[in-house]
């Protein structure tokens, strides 16, 4: 937990969305089990087989030294620590908060740096169609992009892929608690597309802000501050498109 802890308050760029998923997954757990509780108690021996084999990879890492692995191990062993102390019928009520943990776990940046470049270069081409709509001389190399004032290296930090990355998850989450079907499958399809036009708007921005305030502008608050403005675009879109009007919410 220490571990994991230390990964989502290591940037709001790196699984910072982890710090929110926690309190949500609380929420839901809660929501779902004072339904039962004037239910007697029953217990599943068949949690062993889940705890078994989480307890075994966290002895595993205990001699590789990853932590990521003992994390995977401690998410593994809620489920069946649940079936042991709570029971079957109970576990499957909650089946989906905890399962919804698996996103709080860091992603290895060897399974994401092919899609890293693939954003990159998304933005990069994207940005530079727009940029000439608004007469600014420009042009691109790989992922850089050239203009009179300076020159902007779309780095993996502006790929957007944490944008994306939180607003899948908060996608998924919504389609959960979404009452309505053509709702829920229009937040899981539209969350990718929102994400990575939220992203070209921001580095659209700061070309035009290096076009007109030159290249410092970069090592300013102004950088971090438009690395936010992707998720006040992106989530708010996604909350909208999952919102059900309160007459077809009534219908349902």
């Amino acid at each position: 937990m220490a571990w994991l802890w230390d990964r989502w308050t290591l940037s709001i760029w790196h699984h910072g969305h982890g710090l929110l998923i926690l309190p949500v997954i609380g929420y839901l757990v809660w929501k779902e089990l004072r339904k039962y509780r004037h239910l007697a108690p029953s217990h599943s021996a068949c949690g062993f087989i889940i705890l078994v084999p989480a307890l075994a990879l966290h002895m595993l890492d205990a001699g590789m030294h990853t932590q990521l692995l003992s994390a995977i191990a401690f998410v593994l062993a809620l489920p069946g620590l649940s079936l042991l102390f709570l029971g079957t019928h109970r576990t499957k009520k909650i089946i989906f908060p905890l399962a919804f943990l698996v996103l709080t776990l860091p992603i290895p940046l060897a399974f994401t740096e092919h899609l890293h470049y693939v954003l990159r270069q998304i933005a990069t081409v994207s940005t530079a169609f727009l940029i000439t709509k608004f007469g600014i001389p420009l042009y691109t190399e790989e992922t850089t992009l050239h203009t009179p004032n300076g020159t902007l290296q779309v780095a993996d930090a502006c790929s957007g892929f944490s944008t994306l990355y939180a607003a899948i998850v908060i996608a998924i989450l919504i389609a959960y608690t979404c009452p309505e079907q053509r709702r829920r499958i229009l937040v899981l399809l539209a969350a990718a597309p929102v994400a990575i036009a939220a992203n070209i708007v921001r580095v659209v921005l700061l070309v035009l802000l290096v076009h007109w305030k030159g290249i410092d502008i970069i090592g300013t608050s102004w950088h971090i501050i438009s690395g936010l403005f992707t998720f006040a675009i992106a989530l708010p879109v996604i909350f909208w498109l999952g919102h059900v009007p309160k007459k077809a919410g009534r219908e349902q």
